[in-house]
């Protein structure tokens, strides 16, 4: 049956699914197992006349059923782990990433009033108000999904979502070797940089796999090691650390909930007595306290930000910084970010959807005013329509004092 034919058969099913119930009693009043009930009644019905099979009858319940007391035709694509993102520009349009992959979904929602009522529903659960006073809103669901919603007339074209997810389990270093977004030979380097406690800071634009990558990172720190991860909106699943603190930033409520700053709990966790901090991402004033902590004894601190470039994320960091009303002037801020983070990781989105590590520099500190830079590894690309390339081993690292002290002199990667 062709999408639109199909949609159409929903809507008609759906109509006469709502005036039975209508006629019964209040759809509130009806547990899930009478909706389905009724469901079933009325495809019996329609199938007399209307052959289906049984593959299209089970989904057209299941869709009927969604629409109902679920959220619709999302419904199913959020139980499919690979779609790490779901766009919605007004009730005609809805685009998907997979796999790395954006393409159109053939299907849409009956009109902008349905699409209307289920922006309600997902804010529902977050104690998120969004209407035509607030018309953006930004909400996490418990599995640690963003959503993203616009409405009009900011949003001009309709009601504007973006839902972000991320997969259950974490990804490990494992699956990104699998993946090709590393080699074997960088996953060692990396493993012995975190383990003996390097400062590191990875970069790179919206949809490299930042997160993802900090995440798998994350993963050779030792699980003897008191750790605190501070969040905009808490999406890490580090695993394999009993002794784990995780901090979320919070946005000023309507029911007169103050502010949490990213920066105020960066504050907090230096009196946490931690081994390591983790910093999901810095965006403003917070940087200067992810600096200090790592200038101050805290081996080991990871965090990410946005940025084009390695270069470009050490300009970013001085915004950052100056963002909080700090009297430090610009060497000294460049001072703190070269002798507080001793590598940048980049990475980066190819032309295929494929997410790659693109460099690893090391920080050698200050020379004529500027962060002086060591490209390690850096990732070529053939020429052509298809993606092919391989990791080149620039430079050695030099600053190996951290490897040394944790007995790694002879590291597999270093």
């Amino acid at each position: 049956m062709r999408a639109e034919v199909w949609d159409e058969v929903r809507e008609t099913l759906h109509d006469k699914v709502l005036e039975h119930l209508q006629e019964s009693c209040a759809d509130q009043r009806k547990s899930d197992q009478e909706i389905c009930r009724v469901i079933r009644e009325i495809l019996v019905e329609y199938a007399r006349d209307h052959p289906m099979d049984l593959e299209d009858r089970l989904q057209m319940e299941r869709e009927l059923f969604n629409s109902m007391r679920k959220l619709d035709i999302l419904q199913d694509l959020l139980e499919e782990d690979t779609i790490t993102e779901i766009m919605i520009n007004g009730h005609e349009n809805i685009f998907l990433e997979e796999r790395g992959k954006i393409r159109r979904l053939n299907r849409h929602f009956s009109s902008e009033e349905k699409l209307a009522d289920l922006v309600q529903q997902m804010v529902a659960s977050t104690n998120t108000l969004v209407n035509e006073s607030r018309p953006i809103a930004d909400t996490r669901w418990k599995d640690g999904s963003r959503i993203h919603i616009v409405l009009p007339p900011v949003a001009v074209d309709g009601i504007m979502v973006s839902i972000r997810r991320f997969p259950r389990k974490g990804i490990g270093m494992d699956q990104l070797l699998e993946l090709g977004s590393i080699s074997e030979e960088i996953r060692d380097f990396l493993a012995d940089l975190v383990r003996a406690g390097y400062n590191i800071f990875i970069s790179g634009g919206t949809g490299s796999g930042k997160t993802t990558f900090l995440n798998a990172l994350s993963e050779f720190i030792p699980g003897s090691e008191r750790v605190v991860t501070i969040e905009d909106s808490a999406e890490l699943r580090l695993t394999g650390i009993d002794n784990l603190v995780r901090l979320e930033a919070r946005e000023a409520g309507m029911d007169g909930n103050l502010e949490v700053s990213i920066r105020e709990l960066v504050r907090t966790a230096l009196r946490m007595r931690p081994d390591r901090i983790i910093v999901g991402e810095c965006r403003g004033s917070e940087a200067l306290e992810m600096l200090q902590a790592a200038n101050t004894g805290h081996d080991g601190t990871l965090g990410t930000g946005h940025a084009n470039s390695t270069a470009d994320m050490v300009s970013r960091l001085v915004t950052m910084v100056l963002m909080g009303n700090v009297s430090l002037p610009v060497p000294a801020i460049l001072s703190q970010i070269a002798s507080g983070i001793d590598i940048f990781i980049h990475l980066g989105r190819l032309r295929d959807g494929s997410r790659k590590l693109l460099e690893i520099n090391e920080v050698l500190g200050m020379e004529e005013g500027q962060v002086k830079l060591s490209c390690l590894y850096r990732y070529e690309a053939d020429a052509g329509e298809e993606v092919r390339g391989q990791w080149k081993r620039v430079n050695a690292l030099q600053r190996r004092g951290k490897l040394q002290r944790a007995g790694m002199t002879e590291g597999s990667g270093c």
